[in-house]
This record gives structure tokens, sequence and C-alpha cells, in this order.
């Protein structure tokens, strides 16, 4: 059947529920959400967006910064608790990951997570180079991510993993893309050790949930091989150094608490 396009759109497949999409903002329930003891807050979940996270959390601590310990509570997105009142009150756009620093007075909410990559790392001077070449290249892929990962995630995983049935023209041309994504890596770190060159930084815990992990096939199943990954050497080889740190394991691992319901 032939899609006509409409000269307005209008929203068909409606819901009540707490979870799904609607093509409008804020919250739809009232729900609190639990406040423990330690310096900071995380409302997250395991996904690629959310490790990122978790895995600088825990970098740090890893380095002896105490001050970084964090309370980790799940925000079930399948289930709709990213929609809660209190969800919203700290991130206003209903994603996860959300910060919440409760050392600053009043508190502070931090949501995006280049966002609270780059608060984290400017708050305790770690993993962000202080040489305006170092910082600024760290910046560059930082936001490269930002800008990319959408293409990969909601493009490529989308249509390749969770679309109702196999589609080739998306496929196709976010296929396309995602390789296009992944041979830039792979040339970018032909001759260097890490994405901003050879110190570890934030672009790397950027980066690495979404490439290295789609790489690793521990992304979308199946989708390793049908990228044909292995062409990518330097990319993977990236991959499996950045997988075997300490804090990336432990950011991987972490237990997450659950919210009342």
């Amino acid at each position: 059947m032939v899609y006509e396009l409409p000269k307005v759109w209008q929203w068909e497949e409606k819901n009540t529920k707490k979870g799904g999409n609607r093509p409008t903002a804020g919250k739809r329930f009232e729900q609190k959400l639990p406040v423990g003891k330690a310096p900071f807050q995380l409302y997250s979940l395991g996904t690629p967006n959310g490790i990122k996270i978790t895995i600088m959390l825990e970098e740090l601590k890893e380095l002896g910064v105490t001050e970084a310990d964090y309370d980790l509570y799940e925000i079930n997105i399948g289930e709709g608790d990213q929609f809660g009142s209190d969800f919203v009150e700290v991130n206003p756009n209903s994603k996860i990951p959300a910060l919440v620093d409760q050392s600053q007075n009043p508190h502070l909410n931090i949501f995006e997570s280049a966002s609270i990559l780059l608060y984290l790392a400017e708050k305790f001077n770690q993993f962000l180079p202080t040489d305006i070449h170092g910082r600024t290249e760290t910046m560059n892929w930082l936001f490269w991510q930002i800008g990319s990962g959408p293409f990969v995630g909601g493009g490529f995983g989308h249509f390749f993993s969770y679309a109702p049935e196999p589609m080739k023209y998306p496929i196709d041309r976010f296929t396309m893309e995602t390789k296009r994504q992944l041979d830039l890596l792979d040339k970018h770190l032909a001759e260097r050790t890490y994405i901003a060159g050879e110190t570890y930084t934030i672009s790397d815990m950027a980066i690495w949930p979404w490439y290295g992990r789609l790489v690793l096939g521990d992304l979308y199943e199946g989708a390793a091989e049908f990228l044909n990954v292995e062409e990518y050497t330097h990319l993977l080889e990236w991959a499996h150094r950045v997988e075997k740190r300490p804090g990336v394991q432990k950011g991987l691992t972490v237990d997450y608490q659950p919210i009342e319901k």
C-alpha cells in the first residue's frame, strides 16, 4: 500500500499508557523519585547513553575520587518512568540519563549525556585535557557522537532490530551511514591510541558505548556480522582496549536500585 502524504499530520495510534511515544512533552503522572545520601543521584538505565555516565563515575572512583560516589536508580523507559513528575522535574525532555548533584546548594540538575560527562570532567578536573588543543579535540569528538549517534540508534538500530518488519529502503539508508561512521572512526584510530590522542577522555566514554559495543557484537543481535565489522581493525583494537578498563567493566555491571511504582 502506497503512503499518501497528508497536508497536516495527525497522530492516529493514540495511547493513554504511562509509556509509549506521544507528540507532546511533560509529565503524565505523579511519581516520587528516591533520594539517597551520596553526592550524586543518577536516574538511568543500562542503555548506551546511560552506560556513558556509570562508566564516567566508576572511572572517577577508580582514581580515588570519593566525592564521585553516587546512588543509582533504574528508570524503566518501557514502563514510562521517564514521564513521572519527579523525573520530568530533573529532565524536562524525559530521557535518560539524568543526574542530580546534591553537593551544590541548591542541588543541581544535569541532563543530556554529553552535558553530564562535561560537568563531571570539569568538576573533578579529570578525563578532559587542559591544553587548548587536547580539550578542543576531545570536545570535537564528544559532540560528533551526540550528532552522529542517532543515525546508529534511532536509524540503523531501530530498523534493523525493532521495526515490525524488515524494510529495505531505511535499512539500506542507515546501514550506509553507520558504515561510513565506522570507517571514519577506523581511519581516525589508525594513528592514535584513543579518540582524542594518546590520553583516554570523555570522548572515548561517549563513543564506546555506541560504536565500541556495536563492533564487539553487544549492541544489536546479528549487527556485527551484518555490518562486517571485522574490516574495521583499528576500531576493534580500540574497542577491546577500552573494554578492558576496570572502570568500564564496573560501569557495565553496576546494580540499579528500583524506584517505587
